[in-house]
């Protein structure tokens, strides 16, 4: 049954066809994904295992990237990012884009999943997004600056090789790391208790504000043209790895808040 749901997964990307870009890139999903994994309660674990045909969350990471090239599912490329002007103090709804973004986005798989009248196709579609999500709330640039595309304008070398700061944070870093997604999930800081819960802490928008800092940060560290390499691997791939971490923790508390 596995392989017979894997082949009509295989087909059904491949006639879509693949995103040019990845946010995280397909590695950093999984990882992402992965650690979720692991956080889950058993009671979320049953239900999500149910949900998914046995598949884990790994196995899905990546599908709100894989569907992008199909027209049918385009509408949902703004659900990727959130633009917040740099002089706003805070995200305000009102004033959020009409065609969606990433908070919209969360917000809408999380009441999906919660709906007892959502059906089953409903509800795994929204699952797999949320997976997709989750990962890309706490890649600093989708939470970065309308203005240039959340730095794929701004032009930088990565080792000689043509490159844009958000493509050096999506998957740049993590590629010439060269871990899988397994070996980066395993091998993620060793956090008691206290700190889990401390990460875990907070609604939705404090962590878009983390990322939103931490976005700020990070621009004012860059410029375009730049030649990056060792350097700047070396003082960043730390917090790449922390974010992939937080990530995972966060989308567990999610989900064992939904199906607890």
């Amino acid at each position: 049954m596995r392989k017979y749901l894997f082949v009509l997964f295989f087909i059904s990307t491949t006639v879509s066809g693949f995103a040019a870009d990845s946010e995280w890139g397909k590695t950093g999903h999984r990882a992402t994904a992965e650690i979720a994994e692991k956080h889950l309660t058993q009671k979320a674990r049953k239900a999500i295992d149910s949900l998914l045909d046995g598949y884990g969350l790994a196995f899905v990471a990546n599908y709100a990237d894989d569907i992008k090239s199909d027209p049918e599912y385009r509408k949902y490329g703004p659900w990727h990012y959130v633009n917040i002007h740099p002089e706003a103090e805070k995200y305000i709804v009102e004033e959020a884009s009409e065609s969606g973004d990433l908070v919209q986005a969360i917000r809408k798989c999380k009441e999906v999943l919660s709906d007892d009248n959502a059906s089953r196709a409903e509800k795994q579609f929204h699952l797999k997004m949320l997976v997709h999500f989750m990962g890309d709330l706490h890649q600093p640039f989708h939470v970065g600056h309308a203005s240039d595309k959340g730095g794929n304008d701004i032009q930088v070398r990565w080792f000689n090789e043509g490159s844009n700061i958000h493509r050096v944070w999506d998957s740049d870093m993590i590629d010439f790391y060269q871990m899988s997604y397994t070996e980066l999930a395993i091998n993620t800081k060793e956090l008691s208790k206290a700190q889990v819960k401390s990460i875990q802490k907070g609604k939705l928008l404090d962590w878009v504000y983390e990322s939103r800092e931490m976005a700020e940060e990070l621009y004012d560290g860059v410029e375009s043209g730049d030649k990056l390499g060792y350097t700047y691997m070396y003082h960043h791939m730390p917090t790449v790895l922390a974010q992939l971490q937080k990530g995972g923790l966060r989308l567990a508390k999610i989900l064992n808040e939904i199906y607890s």
